[in-house]
């Protein structure tokens, strides 16, 4: 059921000449009720934060719930739940939502973890947290050699977990994952200590915990790849409608859309409009392994989209600001502003050793150069930023940079001297 807190705690020193490959004892998934309770007594029993991590099987399946949940905590040991056959985590939740979650990525997996019912709420994010650290590689396998001098081999990174049984190459890898992270979080704790970040690190976690990471589009289907290349509203009902039929079908059983027909095959039939169904099944970009046994909804949905009365746009309207390749032509001064202010944004990251991303997000910026506030003083664009979702170390390492580079774009270009006669 779990493995011993002593193997989890394995490390070499990172002065070791080379790191070595992680093993590990065998481990079993926890399946019922009874075993699921018995493991949420043995974790309240253990000590110090909860590392957890969650696997979904991302282009296997069309929901992103988690098919595995791994847990360990010192003085309790390692956990693999599998939660399609425990459904609600709401008793383990009761017992470790007031301490501190150790996550690599957390934005990945808070939105299946919280579908189960767990919900944290202090975090620590070992991925975020070398990021603000400035480390060159920020993957948990590149973090955990670094600092920790183990190797994790991360070959089934990409498996469909939602397999049953689950191999036990999967399980041991699955057990790696959560086993190093308490040992990782503190060496990255020092780190950041270290280097006086560890406030930014902690508005950052508390950021994250804020966040919905669910996205809703408004026109999903714009998002085919690909759609860019149709022409004509007609054809884009047809890719609208094709999109839908295929989403809707993978929603019934469970499936990733593109396994069905890829995005290629809908926006062929959309550029081509097929007039008869013997048209679309030789269409030989029409391809995927539901593309002729479902022949009979593809086609439905493209009569549909050819009947349609409402047609697409040809360009949806962006909620952003455009993109700044455009912008030396449709606004010249917001672009001497985002340069300016983005090389000077630049240098602080640098000097930092944060990523610029990190340090203020390359749309905030956009938005504020396109429109800036009036007058663009360090206190409106704090409250702008503010507004927009920055936290208080970014506004204190970037308001200033800012005004003071919107105020260096805001000066007219000196005549070059006239050359002497």
């Amino acid at each position: 059921m779990s493995s011993t807190e002593e193997h989890a705690s394995e490390s070499v020193e990172p002065q070791a000449a080379a790191p070595i490959q992680a093993g590990h004892v065998e481990v079993d998934v926890i399946e019922t009720r009874d075993d699921y309770l018995a493991a949420v007594a043995a974790i309240a029993a253990g000590t110090g934060p909860i590392a957890i991590d969650a696997e979904r099987a991302s282009g296997y399946r069309y929901s992103q719930r988690a098919y595995l949940i791994q847990i360990f905590r010192r003085g309790a040991g390692t956990f693999l739940f599998d939660p399609p056959a425990i459904g609600s985590f709401a008793e383990l939740n009761d017992v470790i939502a007031s301490e501190e979650w150790i996550l690599h990525a957390a934005s990945q997996d808070l939105t299946c973890l919280r579908e189960v019912g767990l919900d944290p709420t202090r975090l620590f994010d070992t991925e975020l947290a070398a990021r603000l650290a400035g480390l060159p590689r920020v993957g948990l396998g590149a973090v955990v050699e670094d600092l920790l001098g183990v190797h994790l081999a991360k070959e089934h990174s990409a498996a469909d977990w939602s397999t049953r049984p689950l191999p036990q190459s999967w399980l041991v890898y699955a057990a790696l994952d959560v086993e190093l992270l308490v040992d990782l979080r503190e060496a990255l704790a020092g780190v950041l200590e270290g280097d006086g970040k560890t406030d930014i690190a902690e508005q950052e976690f508390a950021s994250v915990l804020t966040r919905d990471f669910v996205i809703v589009r408004q026109e999903p289907w714009r998002r085919l790849s690909g759609v860019h290349a149709i022409r004509g509203g007609r054809n884009l009902a047809v890719a609208r409608e094709l999109w839908q039929a295929r989403d809707t079908y993978a929603r019934e059983i469970d499936t990733a859309p593109g396994r069905l027909v890829p995005d290629s095959a809908l926006v062929a039939a959309a550029r081509v409009l097929p007039e008869t169904k013997r048209d679309l099944a030789g269409l030989k970009e029409f391809t995927g392994r539901a593309s002729r046994s479902q022949i009979d909804r593809w086609w439905n949905a493209i009569q549909a989209g050819m009947a349609s009365d409402d047609l697409p746009v040809l360009r949806q309207a962006g909620e952003t600001v455009p993109p700044p390749r455009v912008w030396s032509d449709k606004n010249p001064e917001a672009d001497k502003r985002l340069k300016t202010a983005r090389a000077a944004i630049t240098e602080v990251a640098t000097e930092k050793s944060i990523p610029v991303e990190n340090l203020l997000t390359p749309e905030l910026l956009r938005r504020l150069a396109w429109v800036p506030p009036v007058p663009a003083d360090v206190k409106t664009i704090t409250e702008t930023l503010r507004e927009f979702g920055a936290r208080e170390w970014q506004l204190d390492a970037t308001a200033q940079v800012i005004a003071d580079a919107f105020v260096e774009a805001s000066q007219p270009v000196d005549d070059p001297p006239e050359a002497a006669s």
